[in-house]
């Protein structure tokens, strides 16, 4: 069959007619590899030896280079750098294999299950068949990915095809924790082929290494688009604000029913409230002395020069004095709400007069929608 090809790629095509194996080799002949060394001048007895100049001195090679690497078996390819572009990365090379170390950066998202998705939408958006997969051991192993180069066309035949064809296995290990990981990938079967027919290809310590950087890294900075949406996406969900309620409690018992502290309830999970309050506690002149996340506290001292209390009682006199107090936060399970409660230094709520005469501001804060940066 005749072939219509323009000149220019006619051109190209003839010029780059190498193969894969001829990239890693360095252009010309080898003839250095044969190289005799010859002994060092003679200098008859009675005349001086000269001074020889040591610039073009080779440095000795160290212990553990494979001095069988010369000529056409030396590759000259630079090396490829693993490039942890996603947040919260950084690398960590083993002598088998290339690992990522991967930190959460969100606390409401199941590490295993963001890295466990990113892979797999990654060779989807590539169309890269899954072939096994198992999520408890965190296993995703590809099915083959071919890729052809054209070597060589002609006007009358077919093309001269270079085809590589390779799997990958990609191993997610979380810790027990939950808040870092290890992304680790192997290259598991790897064939070439010129012009159909199979090569006999061995592969090196370094050709394996090369292959599974540059996979890995595609795969990384699919994830780094992945999170900084992620990332784009919390802010703006963090930057609206969160509906606040005020439920009264019962100063004495009424009724032979015990007496309940007044508490300020917020309309939003645990985090997504603890975060705002880092926010809204110093806006009121509440100064954060330290915080326990896991207790839901909040470590506050209260002092009555701030803007919060001028604005908000004017000349009277303020409903909280001066000294510790403690924010507390809990959780109401499977209602997606939290209770906040306000308690002195030794633990006891507030009276119910003071939490409930604080609320308009407070609510005023937290309820505000805050522009993204």
């Amino acid at each position: 069959m005749f072939k219509l090809v323009t000149p220019l790629v006619l051109i190209a095509a003839l010029a780059a007619c190498s193969t894969p194996v001829d990239r890693r080799q360095a252009n010309g002949g080898d003839e250095y590899t044969n190289v005799s060394i010859e002994p060092a001048l003679t200098i008859p007895e009675g005349l001086n030896t000269p001074t020889y100049s040591k610039e073009y001195d080779i440095p000795q090679y160290g212990k553990n280079v494979d001095v069988a690497l010369v000529g056409k078996k030396l590759d000259i390819r630079p090396p490829l750098q693993v490039l942890p572009m996603a947040e919260g990365t950084h690398v960590e090379e083993g002598s088998d294999n290339i690992k990522i170390v991967v930190e959460s950066i969100d606390s409401d998202i199941e590490l295993k299950n963001e890295l466990y998705s990113v892979l797999k939408d990654y060779l989807s958006s590539k169309s890269i068949a899954v072939l096994n997969e198992d999520y408890e051991k965190g296993i995703i192993e590809t099915d083959w990915i071919e890729s052809q180069e054209v070597l060589d066309t002609s006007f009358w035949g077919s093309d001269e095809v270079y085809t590589l064809r390779q799997r990958y296995e990609f191993l997610v290990d979380v810790r027990p924790h939950g808040r870092s990981g290890n992304l680790l990938i192997n290259l598991i079967d790897h064939e070439e082929s010129y012009d159909g027919t199979l090569q006999d290809i061995i592969l090196s310590g370094e050709d394996k290494q090369r292959y599974t950087i540059d996979m890995l890294n595609n795969a990384v900075a699919y994830m780094s688009i992945k999170r900084n949406q992620a990332m784009k996406a919390k802010r703006l969900r963090e930057s609206l604000g969160i509906d606040i309620s005020i439920i009264n409690g019962t100063a004495s018992d009424v009724e032979g029913e015990q007496a309940s502290p007044s508490y300020w309830l917020a309309q939003a999970p645990f985090m997504r409230t603890w975060d705002r309050l880092r926010i809204v506690l110093p806006e009121m002149g509440f100064e954060i002395i330290d915080m326990d996340s896991n207790k839901g506290l909040y470590y506050i001292n209260v002092t009555d020069d701030s803007g919060f209390w001028s604005s908000l009682w004017s000349e009277k006199k303020l409903p909280v004095k001066e000294g510790s107090y403690r924010v507390v936060l809990k959780e109401d399970e499977g209602e997606k709400t939290t209770r906040i409660y306000l308690h002195d230094a030794t633990d006891k709520p507030l009276e119910n007069e003071v939490v409930e005469a604080v609320y308009e501001g407070f609510s005023e804060l937290m309820q505000e929608d805050r522009k993204i940066r």
